[in-house]
């Protein structure tokens, strides 16, 4: 398999650390408000990349945290906690707000055929670990303390710009966006592993530490996390590209100062959702949620082939128009799916066949687009309907569209269609039996018998039944 890897910019055979084993880390949501479909962009692809390793034969344990504190509306450490700004808009605790939109992420996973994890951890739950690995960076001469607060220091590094794309000339004072300076800070690159006095008064959440009370910087988490349920070797780290810089690479810096070692040789970046104003964003206002897409009825697996239509490290433009495309092709391919019959047994030897393409074109850096033309391609094969249903479910392991789902709505329409052709056929065969055509009087009732309905002559006229 062959992924781009972020950390190197080309793109790179996929070998894990332990053969037939990967451990993948994937950067949870900070949970102060609902996920918006741009979110939900990354995680479907995430999703995608966990489903396709696990289809091609490895056991993946895929790890996620949940942010529930330290996630400053700055990435760079400044301006207020989101978890509390989401407490002060709603009037509710910071653990209220934790709960109910952390469910909430989850519901939008379901719908969106999103699969959860093998482990969720709330940072809230990791604090001793978070100390732990602090400790660590200060006795290693990686942190250092000032103003109260405890601070990596990034000049300790070789390099501490490895994605890349970023260096010292293109950022204000240890900020990327223009807020205010953090003059404890020795580098204009260092960032905080723990706040105590600069950001601790308005602060619900806040824990004892050997450096005073205070709570955890948001990239400390992650790294923590990751450590904690992956080991030392974490084989594929995944988040949205805005996550690259600084969070990324911190997590980088801390982790391997931490371990000794190189930490994670893969990352997987997805570009962002844009709409009419640019990236979507919750800062905008007015975002998009799957609910109000559901509202305005859409069917939220509509939104992931919306998202699968697309290459990951392509942009991806929102509009309504879009999706509406999106609807009508997915509803005629459920629609032609759900015409398949399901009766006989699938051709092993001719489903490899059919399944070759799919996997070529998810080997090649995860290309869904292709591979969804390859549901087309299967329906289009020289196979019998079992065939076909077979591959096309085995794709659905990791498309998650319910392709061979039928629909309720479909399904009184698919009866009506069988029986009509059961007519025709059956008003054929009596035709050719009038016409002594004995040969398609036959070939008619060797295809009834396939369909499995059972044709009595009475003095009524002609009845049938689907055997059994």
């Amino acid at each position: 398999m062959i992924l781009y890897n972020s950390l190197g910019q080309t793109k790179q055979e996929f070998v894990p650390h332990t053969p037939g084993k990967v451990n993948m880390y994937t950067c949870g949501p900070t949970v102060y408000h609902y996920a918006h479909i741009g979110n939900l962009r990354t995680y479907i692809m995430e999703d995608v990349l966990e489903k396709y390793l696990r289809f091609s034969g490895y056991d993946v344990n895929r790890v996620m945290n949940i942010t529930d504190v330290g996630h400053l509306s700055s990435d760079a450490d400044t301006g207020e906690d989101k978890m509390l700004s989401g407490a002060k808009r709603e009037h509710k605790t910071v653990m209220e707000i934790a709960k109910f939109y952390t469910d909430a992420f989850f519901a939008d996973c379901e719908k969106l055929n999103i699969k959860r994890p093998d482990v969720v951890e709330p940072a809230t739950n990791c604090i001793d670990d978070f100390i732990n690995m602090i400790s660590v960076l200060l006795e290693k001469g990686y942190a250092y303390i000032a103003g109260g607060n405890v601070y990596f220091d990034t000049s300790k590094l070789d390099n501490y710009y490895v994605f890349g794309n970023m260096n010292e000339d293109d950022l204000a004072v240890g900020v990327r966006d223009s807020v205010e300076e953090d003059e404890n800070k020795r580098n204009k690159a260092d960032f905080v592993l723990w706040f105590t006095k600069s950001k601790f008064d308005s602060q619900e959440l806040k824990w004892e530490s050997p450096w005073g009370v205070g709570y955890p910087g948001w990239h400390i988490e992650c790294s923590c996390i990751s450590y904690k349920h992956c080991g030392e070797y974490l084989d594929i780290h995944c988040g949205g590209i805005d996550n690259a810089f600084p969070h990324h690479t911190n997590e980088i810096a801390q982790s391997e100062a931490f371990l000794g070692h190189k930490w994670c040789p893969y990352w997987f970046h997805v570009l962002h959702l844009n709409d009419a104003r640019g990236k979507m964003s919750k800062s905008k206002g007015g975002f998009l949620t799957v609910s109000l897409l559901e509202e305005k009825g859409y069917n939220p697996l509509v939104y992931r082939m919306f998202c699968l239509q697309s290459h990951y490290r392509k942009p991806l433009t929102f509009s309504y128009d879009n999706l509406d495309n999106t609807a009508t092709a997915y509803n005629k391919l459920v629609k032609r799916i759900s015409a398949l019959s399901r009766d006989g047994e699938p051709d092993m030897a001719k489903a490899e066949e059919l399944t070759k393409g799919f996997r070529e074109a998810l080997d090649n850096d995860l290309n869904t687009s292709l591979a969804l033309t390859c549901v087309y391609d299967v329906l289009k094969a020289d196979a019998d309907d079992a065939t076909k249903l077979y591959v096309i479910g085995e794709f659905d392991k990791v498309l998650s569209l319910d392709l061979t789902k039928v629909p309720e709505s479909n399904k009184a329409d698919a009866d009506d269609d069988f029986a009509k052709e059961v007519e025709e056929l059956i008003a054929q065969r009596t035709k050719a039996r009038a016409d002594k055509d004995w040969a398609t009087a036959d070939a008619i009732r060797d295809k009834l018998k396939e369909m499995k309905v059972v044709v009595k002559d009475t003095k009524d006229g002609i009845e049938w039944h689907i055997e059994g």
